[in-house]
């Protein structure tokens, strides 16, 4: 039986807000070597919201925007390090949990805020708690879809449990490595996505980014690669994606979970798709039964990607349910 605080949606859709530009945007050095993209656009005397895009690895994208209401909201889009148009582009180097969350402060201070409301998604919802767990005061909410806690267990979930819904997938993604390298399989994927030969790592990394998009979305949708810059995007989501898997730590006192504390008093909204594969609905309801203060949606006809209707609706319906409690 569902907790006291589910609510099982059944909508009329909202849809996205009109596409519109951005009325600023730069560079932010960081350190020595990366300097991250930034944007806003919508209202310049609105109430902040930052979106955490996921991955790791997977840039923002101008669609993002359209979440949020223009006259209400000064919208900060930015890429993490080694995303997008952060330079340089698919860079391992310093690229942790640790250095993108002095990031994001950085970026606060740059841009003069005092307190923004976070929404992110997947990778962008851990690491929005992840940076909730260290700068609470700096959170005025938290918009969190498709909830992703990085332990070992949804690791392996996505390297060798998301063949039980998408098999087809799945032996397409292994197929590329001999039968040695199947053994461990993201520990082969890494030394390909890494390897000094472009060839090598651009197969890899097509074959990671077809294996993710064909799992994503509620309706199966392989992404077609073939452009030079989709060819590098997939590089920089696939190889920063296994390079955090591989190297980042999330137990022990890393927890999230065990860092509620730190943060449950921060104004949650928690979308998650019932038919969510890339992260299933397990780890949104470990965190909600932790956090039953938070307000957790669970759309029964939503699979992972922000773009399926009904999350798209449901993200939309949060934006604007902040929006009425600010101008309460």
């Amino acid at each position: 039986m569902p907790g006291k605080n589910d609510h099982y949606r059944h909508p009329p859709l909202l849809d996205l807000f009109p596409p519109l530009e951005p009325y600023s945007s730069g560079y932010l050095p960081v350190d020595d070597v990366h300097q991250i993209y930034w944007e806003q656009s919508g209202n310049p005397d609105g109430v902040p919201i930052v979106v955490f895009h996921g991955g790791p690895g997977a840039g923002t994208s101008p669609i993002l925007r359209q979440f949020f209401n223009p006259e209400f909201y000064r919208i900060i889009l930015f890429d993490q390090r080694g995303c997008g148009k952060s330079s340089p582009h698919g860079s391992l180097e310093d690229n942790d949990t640790k250095h993108l969350i002095k990031d994001i402060e950085k970026l606060r201070t740059h841009l003069s805020i005092e307190q923004w409301h976070i929404f992110g998604g997947s990778w962008g919802s851990t690491l929005a708690l992840a940076y909730a767990s260290q700068y609470a005061e700096r959170c005025k909410s938290l918009i969190l879809r498709g909830i992703f806690l990085m332990r070992p267990s949804e690791i392996d979930w996505f390297i060798h449990g998301m063949q039980t819904v998408f098999p087809e997938a799945w032996e397409q993604f292994i197929a590329i490595l001999n039968e040695d390298e199947q053994d461990d399989i993201l520990n082969s994927y890494y030394k390909r996505l890494t390897s000094k030969d472009r060839d090598v790592a651009m197969e890899a990394a097509i074959d990671w980014a077809t294996y993710e998009s064909a799992c994503a979305a509620l309706i199966p949708n392989y992404q077609i690669i073939t452009t030079d810059e989709q060819k590098m995007g997939a590089l920089a989501i696939s190889k920063i994606e296994a390079h955090y898997f591989v190297n980042e730590d999330f137990t022990g006192e890393n927890d999230l979970l065990g860092k509620i504390d730190s943060y449950r008093h921060i104004p949650t909204q928690i979308i998650q798709g019932r038919y969510d594969i890339i992260c299933p609905i397990k780890n949104a309801y470990e965190l909600h039964q932790l956090w039953p203060e938070a307000n957790y949606v669970v759309v029964p006809d939503g699979g992972h990607s922000a773009m399926d209707p009904s999350i798209r609706s449901a993200l939309v319906e949060a934006t604007e349910k902040i929006k009425t409690s600010e101008s309460s």
